[in-house]
């Protein structure tokens, strides 16, 4: 009865689905099927994006119940901005992005008004300093991969839709369970199924 109610949400969920093409600071949402832990109900921004070589992104709403306070060594423990789990790869290098632009030598451009890395040290030392930091910049462990191929047909079989990119400023300011319903609202009629299937379906 599980197989049979699997198919079934297939058809239901997964036929005519609309979605937009994948880009630097696109927004990759995943499917309700997709029970792997770190992409269930996972959104993620693409940051290295390209049709012949290896794509990078980073889950935006898995918070780990970490702050950089915490973990990292030469920043004050007050400072409690949440660690995020990036993805499944290179889970022992911590990644960050953020609207700090050329205030942190190094960093890279990857859409309108976000950029990742740059000098570690600036960004300790504005940290311990008290720049507003929140909503301005997010820390990761480990990202998200994929072969040269393997993003674009996922997208295919619908594992992943492509969703329209809400405001930079909006981006960081959102974790959790509710940002994936946030974006899926916004991706129209064609994904309101969507927000009914639930989290665990042994559980319905």
């Amino acid at each position: 009865m599980e197989k049979d109610m699997t198919s079934l949400d297939s058809s239901l969920f997964r036929i005519n689905m609309p979605t937009g093409k994948p880009q630097p600071g696109s927004l990759l949402v995943a499917e309700p099927f997709l029970r792997e832990d770190h992409f269930n109900h996972a959104v993620i921004s693409l940051i290295d994006y390209s049709h012949k070589e290896p794509v990078m992104g980073l889950v935006l709403n898995k918070p780990t119940g970490y702050t950089i306070g915490d973990a990292v060594d030469g920043i004050v423990p007050e400072a409690d901005l949440p660690i995020f789990c990036g993805g499944p790869v290179a889970c022992d290098r911590l990644f960050y992005i953020h609207t700090l632009g050329e205030v942190i030598p190094g960093s890279k451009k990857f859409s309108d008004t976000l950029y990742i890395g740059g000098d570690f040290e600036t960004v300790k030392d504005l940290i311990n300093q008290g720049i507003p930091a929140k909503g301005a910049i997010r820390f990761f462990v480990g990202y998200s991969g994929w072969e040269p191929g393997q993003l674009e047909d996922e997208i295919r079989k619908h594992v992943w839709a492509v969703a329209p990119k809400p405001a930079d400023s909006e981006i960081l300011r959102h974790d959790g369970d509710s940002f994936w319903y946030r974006i899926v609202r916004s991706m129209g009629e064609q994904y309101r199924n969507w927000l009914y299937h639930p989290l665990n379906p042994q559980m319905n």
